[in-house]
């Protein structure tokens, strides 16, 4: 199934991939009983031309995720007259935290207390407090960025106490599963994760959670943002 929704959305122009995401994302919600108003869409948009970001944001799309650093911000450039906000969903190296830090609304991949430090001190005063959610590695994956779920709260902790963040959530990239039930477990896992950091910190709402193949079992699980991006783009060029 997955593979024909990815098929039938490439052969779409992004406008109608978005309301093709919308629908599944709507049919998700009413599927497990949720308002669609509680689900965003983060356009990932690594390796996608600027007018194909142009034609999601004539359509509506206002977020985007972006993986690059140096890709990201020729886009952010050529697009600061567009009311947008930008997604660092990447692995974050530590020579990288300061063009994150001034450059981003949100980073999704933080996951060592290194990075936490280097982005509040890097982050401008002029700017809000950056959005800055965990990453959590569920399946011990070695070559997977993401901490593990034992250090989700001292992480926490070290965001609470950096004055230019703001702890949002916790973000996770289970390992692919085929199995709709398979998926949903992985991510009632996350989700019993993030329920125990909204019991300690007030200010977390947000479960980035679920791409292409998978959003509709986050979704059932309680994911707040899905990660959406060759099947709203279609195929990425290559990354040079």
């Amino acid at each position: 199934m997955t593979n024909q929704i990815s098929a039938q959305s490439t052969s779409q122009a992004p406008g109608d991939r978005l309301a093709r995401i919308q629908a599944r994302i709507d049919a998700a919600c009413r599927t497990s009983g949720r308002d669609p108003d509680t689900v965003s869409l983060l356009a990932v948009s690594k390796g996608q031309p600027l007018h194909a970001l142009k034609t999601l944001i004539a359509s509506g799309q206002q977020a985007f995720g972006e993986n690059y650093l140096d890709e990201a911000l020729e886009k952010i450039a050529a697009l600061a007259d567009a009311p947008l906000t930008w997604h660092f969903i990447g692995p974050i190296q530590s020579n990288k935290t300061r063009a994150i830090a001034e450059n981003f609304d949100w980073v999704h991949s933080v996951d060592r207390a290194k990075i936490i430090r280097r982005l509040s001190d890097q982050r401008p005063d002029s700017l809000n407090p950056l959005n800055v959610l965990i990453q959590v590695n569920l399946d011990g994956e070695q070559q997977k960025a993401g901490c593990d779920p034992d250090q989700i709260e001292a992480l926490a902790a070290r965001i609470e106490d950096s004055p230019r963040l703001v702890l949002r959530g916790l973000m996770a990239i289970p390992a692919p599963r085929e199995q709709r039930q398979e998926q949903i477990a992985v991510f009632e896992q996350l989700y019993d994760l993030y329920a125990e950091l909204k019991l300690t910190h007030r200010g977390v709402d947000t479960l980035s959670a679920g791409m292409s193949g998978d959003l509709e079992a986050a979704i059932i699980a309680g994911s707040t943002m899905v990660r959406v991006g060759t099947d709203l783009f279609g195929p990425r060029r290559s990354q040079t």
